[in-house]
């Protein structure tokens, strides 16, 4: 890969891992799940009259927008709102390579290979040490709910996978369209009206920059970049980048919410992040995996 391009991955990266801190913010100003639905109203519009008409299926658009935008989101959001911290949460999450093999191997018959089922048994180990760590420091409960996100991604990417999108941004687009009214239903459902009408009445620059972060930051320029880099480069030189998203979250929720990192949380990091390698960047077992899309590896928070 060139320079400017090895520093774009990074970048987005950097941008997907700070993300975990603007969430938190994010949460001292909305209810977990209208923060969500206001997320992807915000990327689906008016992107979504840039892109053009979709260009797979509709029932791939809406699995994909249910699976991720409206499970794997809510149940993100709702766990950090119930204690789970920023940086912890961004590790947790890179367990959906787990996931993603197995339901990949259920869905698609794909066998993993010695490596790959190595590195799912460390990145497990890692789950567990996080999840020691967490149940002598934290509540249980949100990191139950991240861990389930996470397999709602893996969900998600198996249908990204056999969707095979041609163009990355214009699949993500209008994947952002589907979650829009599910969720809004369910904050007024489960978070109440008179919670939700609160947040917007108290809408100031910072609730504002918040929504505005999570949408185009990280969801139109960092998908539309990372999906404009896998175009141009194999999937192998692009992908490890993802691996760096955890150390930009555990680093910027230390930096700017004060979290701590205990030396299980290291130890956690260290096996979750090389066990993911390992599951994500190896080669299938004894049948041919099934192509990545144009869009690539997962579809990033």
């Amino acid at each position: 890969m060139r320079p400017a391009h090895i520093a774009l991955a990074a970048l987005v990266a950097a941008l997907w891992g700070v993300n975990f801190v603007v969430i938190e913010v994010g949460l001292d100003h909305f209810p977990p799940l209208l923060f969500s639905a206001l997320r992807f109203l915000a990327a689906a519009l008016p992107a979504v009259f840039l892109v053009g008409r979709p260009k797979v299926a509709w029932k791939w658009i809406v699995g994909v927008g249910l699976a991720l935008g409206v499970a794997k989101f809510g149940l993100l959001f709702t766990g950090m709102d119930l204690g789970a911290p920023a940086g912890l949460s961004s590790l947790i999450l890179q367990i959906q390579a787990v996931f993603t093999a197995l339901f990949a191997f259920v869905a698609l018959g794909e066998r993993p290979g010695t490596v790959k089922t190595v590195g799912m048994a460390v990145a497990l180990a890692g789950i567990g040490v996080a999840a020691v760590d967490e149940g002598a420091s934290g509540p249980l409960a949100g990191f139950v709910l991240c861990i389930a996100a996470a397999a709602c991604w893996g969900v998600s990417n198996v249908l990204t996978r056999k969707a095979s999108p041609p163009d990355a941004l214009n699949f993500m687009v209008w994947v952002s369209v589907v979650p829009i009214l599910p969720l809004l239903a369910l904050s007024l459902l489960l978070e109440g009206p008179d919670r939700d009408l609160a947040a917007l009445r108290g809408l100031d620059w910072a609730g504002v920059g918040v929504v505005l972060y999570v949408a185009w930051v990280v969801t139109i320029f960092g998908f539309g970049a990372w999906g404009w880099l896998l175009r141009r480069y194999p999937a192998s030189s692009v992908a490890p980048f993802s691996l760096l998203v955890p150390v930009f979250g555990m680093s910027s929720a230390a930096l700017f919410l004060g979290e701590g990192v205990s030396p299980l949380r290291w130890c956690a990091a260290a096996l979750l992040v090389g066990g993911v390698a390992l599951t994500s960047l190896s080669r299938g077992g004894g049948r041919a995996a099934t192509p990545a899309p144009a869009g690539g590896a997962a579809v990033r928070v």
